[in-house]
């Protein structure tokens, strides 16, 4: 999967809308689920008996083919000991399992029964929590068990903080910051910037600019300077930069969200991607900034630091033209004077609320697969992070990958700085009703903007105005006010939806 925030945001906006949610082939009269307490999952499994489950995922390519064999593994093993045969249906990307989810819950003609267990994220399993469609894992997992996985990634799935468990974390990401090395060191040369100029975001963005000039200076035509970096995940900036700055954008107490716009803040925001935009100096180009990095339109990205298994290996400027790249990635960049803080990213696994058999075969399947080498094979495969406390630590990974066939080859390059963000800090808002609108408002709001200024500018220069002519009246703070109060109206609205 490609933990990208635009994909991310349509999935959980289709899911929320989830009106029922069937488990299937449960029996009329089955037995209930458990109260949470310890329960021996495989105690309610009978051999003799097994019980079949679907597992709903949107993994393609390398990660298809890494879970569908663990998911054979498993039924030749464990499962076949304990009574569980497990069946895996990928709905060929993040779009089409929320077409295919929704269409399930809401009972239209044509759609499939809904799968036993599906990849989701905290506010869609809250969505479908209020509607009393999720199980809660917490009483199939022993606090021996529990202590094993990472507190942040199990505490994700305690949407109401109360110790429950709705959603069960299989493998994590977080974001990194992903570069072409053999064009960087070709300006690096030339000026001398380091890499240390792009541990914090205002240093990213002075070093764009530096690049812009330094392009531009190197042909006759003035203002055709090359932009230097993109971010794919917008909300994930704004949520986690303003919680580096000291203030939360979504501000969660109990299940209910206030919205909080520092004036400050958010302006230090706006100077650091709006504005970088209009100037040229960045790019949101192309659907993925790794498509734009591949042409030679961008050097760098913030990205999931799952991208790195799509980080090109070279670089086609056209027909005519290509060459390879060094792949080099850093941990996040954080704003001068902030608190470390990154995005936690991942889906986990919901279970359907069902009678306790059905549920607890997916839990055994969902143990087994978070346990030990598995989980670091599947990880490595897909260009995720183990779960678990004694995985997640660099040689530990390093030596276990080794065995891996067909291993991303930029996985391991990437490791350092995806595992110092992480224990850096990461983050991810606690689920709230409206919470898969708001994400949106955050992931689109300042987007679209920025996309039609921009185009707006680029239009006046092929007309011969000159960029700065151009893009000077986008910098005024009165565009920059009249976009914090439109936002401002577009989240309180979104949050009422809830």
């Amino acid at each position: 999967m490609r933990s990208r925030g635009s994909r991310t945001v349509r999935l959980l906006a289709a899911l929320a809308c989830a009106g029922a949610l069937l488990c299937a082939g449960c029996a009329s009269g089955a037995p209930a689920s458990p109260e949470p307490e310890d329960v021996d999952a495989a105690s309610l499994l009978d051999p003799g008996d097994p019980v079949q489950v679907e597992l709903w995922t949107y993994y393609n390519g390398a990660q298809q083919q890494a879970f569908e064999s663990l998911v054979k593994e498993f039924n030749e093993t464990r499962g076949k000991d304990v009574g569980v045969v497990a069946t895996h249906a990928s709905q060929g990307g993040v779009e089409d399992l929320a077409a295919a989810v929704t269409d399930a819950a809401e009972g239209r003609v044509g759609a499939s029964a809904m799968p036993d267990a599906f990849l989701s994220y905290a506010d869609t399993a809250y969505a479908l929590d209020n509607m009393g469609k999720v199980a809660d894992l917490s009483g199939y997992l022993s606090d021996e068990e529990k202590s094993q996985f990472v507190e942040s990634f199990l505490a994700e799935g305690d949407l109401a903080g109360d110790g429950s468990l709705k959603v069960f974390p299989v493998c994590k990401s977080t974001e990194t910051l992903q570069i072409n090395l053999t064009d960087w060191q070709k300006f690096a040369e030339a000026t001398g910037a380091t890499l240390d100029d792009l541990a914090t975001v205002e240093g990213v963005t002075r070093t764009a600019q530096r690049y812009y000039e330094w392009t531009d200076a190197a042909t006759p035509e003035p203002g055709d300077g090359r932009p230097f970096f993109g971010r794919d995940a917008l909300a994930n900036y704004l949520v986690c930069g303003s919680r580096q700055l000291g203030h939360d954008i979504l501000n969660v107490q109990d299940g209910s969200c206030a919205i909080e716009l520092d004036r400050a803040t958010m302006r230090a925001l706006w100077d650091n991607y709006y504005v970088p935009l209009v100037q040229g100096w960045f790019s949101a180009e192309g659907r993925f900034r790794s498509d734009a990095v591949k042409t030679g339109g961008l050097v760098c990205y913030a990205g999931s630091s799952t991208s790195v298994v799509y980080f090109p290996q070279d670089v086609t400027v056209d027909d005519a033209t290509s060459y390879p790249i060094e792949f080099g990635s850093l941990p996040s960049p954080v704003f001068e004077g902030g608190v470390a803080c990154s995005p936690q990213q991942g889906a986990g696994f919901v279970v359907a609320k069902a009678d306790a058999k059905t549920e607890a075969a997916c839990v055994e399947f969902l143990k087994w697969f978070t346990d030990g080498e598995r989980n670091v094979s599947f990880s490595v495969a897909a260009g995720y992070l183990p779960v678990k406390k004694d995985l997640l630590e660099r040689g530990r990974i390093e030596e276990l990958a080794a065995d891996v066939p067909n291993a991303p080859v930029n996985y391991l390059t990437g490791l350092p700085a995806a595992l110092d963000t992480v224990n850096a800090g990461v983050y991810a808002t606690a689920p709230f009703a409206g919470g898969v609108e708001a994400r949106a408002v955050l992931e689109h709001n300042l987007a679209d903007k920025a996309s039609a200024d921009v185009a707006a500018i680029e239009e006046a220069m092929a007309g011969g105005t000159v960029r700065a002519e151009a893009a000077a009246a986008y910098l005024a703070d009165e565009n920059f006010d009249a976009w914090l109060a439109d936002m401002g109206e577009q989240l309180e609205a979104a949050t009422k939806q809830g």
